[in-house]
């Protein structure tokens, strides 16, 4: 397992240049989420968000990373991820954050009229201690070890039932919250950039 104590690793791997996939989601059909870390006492953590549970939301009462649509008035998908945290946390990742890089978009199995929805992660380094505070979309805000995040031991299944089809899904539990799908998608894409430290166990 790799060993997160130190941030470094991470940096170093979202510093590297390589090609840039979000050219395959267009505007219309991207999200944007903030993939946030920081140093905490026992190590790197990763923040998320349980959301609220509100009807005609696919994503209602999940785990996940902050984030949304990207609206006309955001410049770039990178601009509505800093928006949305800012809504959804009073989060300003502007002041109290430095932006390591991108991860791959990940598309959702969700089925729009303009075709399938791509969500673009942006990971930020979270620099100060800011208070989170929730706005009506956000049950609570959730700080997970990434240690925890990584040990595949804390890898666990759930049965998902999705129009009448129950379906077997990878996840992990942390502390009563189930995180799965798109968000354990998109945290196995960071967790694949840095490679376990000759030290790690």
């Amino acid at each position: 397992m790799a060993a997160f104590s130190e941030l470094d690793d991470l940096r170093r791997a979202l510093g590297r240049p390589r090609p840039d996939d979000q050219a395959r989601a267009r505007p219309a059909e991207t999200a944007a989420v903030a993939a946030v870390v920081r140093a905490g006492g026992a190590g790197a953590e990763m923040l998320f968000i349980r959301r609220a549970e509100r009807p005609g939301d696919p994503w209602s009462g999940d785990v996940a990373f902050p984030g949304g649509r990207v609206d006309a008035g955001d410049a770039t998908a990178l601009a509505a991820a800093v928006r949305e945290a800012r809504e959804e946390l009073a989060l300003d990742l502007e002041r109290d954050a430095a932006f390591l890089g991108p991860l791959p978009p990940a598309r959702t199995h969700l089925q729009r009229p303009t075709g399938p929805l791509w969500v673009a992660p942006f990971v930020f380094e979270l620099l100060a201690a800011p208070a989170l505070v929730p706005n009506e979309e956000v049950r609570e805000a959730l700080w997970v070890p990434l240690a925890f995040l990584a040990d595949p031991d804390n890898r666990d299944r759930f049965v998902w039932t999705r129009l009448g089809a129950a379906l077997e899904m990878p996840c992990v539990r942390w502390d009563g919250h189930t995180i799965w799908g798109l968000t354990l998608r998109i945290l196995d894409d960071l967790l694949g950039l840095v490679e376990p430290r000759a030290d790690a166990r």
